[in-house]
């Protein structure tokens, strides 16, 4: 059972970045391997932004704590629009593979700038959260830093739901996602809902990014390339643009990498994620919660 908390926390920070995959491909058809280092850049602007709020909210604090996560996702929100005017939206007409191979120049270009601009060594995180002790459960140790993960990612969870579910904008989504020419037709400006689920998208991982600094707060500017890719595996998983199979993918991948750590070897943790996209692969492509789709003449 403590594994099972424990691998929710890491699920949880997964699920946001894989929600992140899985909008893009919904809408586009391709991957975009950069995102995981838009979560690593969230986790800098935190860096660097905390010590500016702390001079107005006093930090640790919830509020400040609260303040900080905001300005990030609004941050990284701008940060993907930007790529995707700049790297994506030139080659939109061009072979899905072009694009595919654009998002790992990108992913490269982020983390050796990173490295360039912010140094390559680790840097602590700054405590932007206080930590209060919690009793003991059925023998289950509680982590504050975990509650707040698991709650933050749930109302963000119910946030997009109800953005993509009971918003104009979330119509528009789902339109340019089943038929974006018929959309199109019918009057939605695809330019707009695409730059739209890349801000959202990008603000979900700046967001996953903080989380991250505040339980395991060593940040580095490769910190991305695994969270990234095993949220990839998350989201093909659950199901690839399927927004509830993306969660759940990235729960049971948190918490089959916290099992194999704790009952196995912690050797393995990494190799797991790997594993669980070849079986997923060979037994069933679509995803868990996915759909077959056929391919029209």
């Amino acid at each position: 059972m403590q594994q099972l908390v424990n691998g929710l926390a890491l699920g949880s920070i997964l699920a946001l970045i894989a929600l992140g995959y899985t909008m893009v491909y919904g809408i586009l058809r391709f991957i975009n391997f950069a995102h995981g280092d838009v979560f690593m850049l969230g986790a800098f602007a935190g860096f660097y932004l905390a010590p500016k709020i702390g001079l107005l909210v006093p930090l640790p604090s919830v509020a400040g704590a609260l303040a900080v996560l905001l300005i990030v996702m609004a941050i990284c929100a701008v940060l993907g629009v930007v790529i995707e005017r700049l790297a994506y939206r030139p080659l939109r007409r061009q072979p899905k593979l072009t694009m595919l191979i654009t998002a790992i120049g990108v992913s490269l270009f982020l983390e050796n700038a990173g490295q360039f601009v912010f140094g390559a060594a680790p840097k602590k995180f700054p405590q932007i959260l206080p930590a209060y002790p919690l009793p003991k459960f059925g023998g289950l140790s509680f982590n504050s830093n975990q509650i707040v993960v698991i709650a933050v990612t749930g109302l963000l969870l119910v946030a997009l739901r109800f953005i993509v579910l009971n918003t104009r904008m979330g119509r528009a989504m789902r339109a340019v996602s089943f038929n974006p020419e018929a959309a199109a037709l019918m009057g939605v400006n695809t330019d707009v809902v695409i730059s739209f689920t890349f801000a959202l998208g990008s603000a979900l991982a700046a967001a996953a990014g903080i989380l991250f600094a505040i339980n395991y707060p060593s940040i580095d500017p490769l910190m991305g390339i695994l969270p990234g890719l095993k949220a990839f595996v998350a989201a093909v998983l659950g199901g690839i643009g399927n927004l509830p199979g993306a969660a759940l993918g990235g729960i049971i991948i948190g918490i089959t990498e916290t099992l194999v750590s704790g009952y196995i070897s912690s050797t393995y943790r990494d190799a797991i994620a790997f594993a669980v996209l070849i079986l997923i692969l060979l037994i069933k492509p679509s995803g868990l919660l996915g759909k077959k789709e056929v391919d029209k003449v």
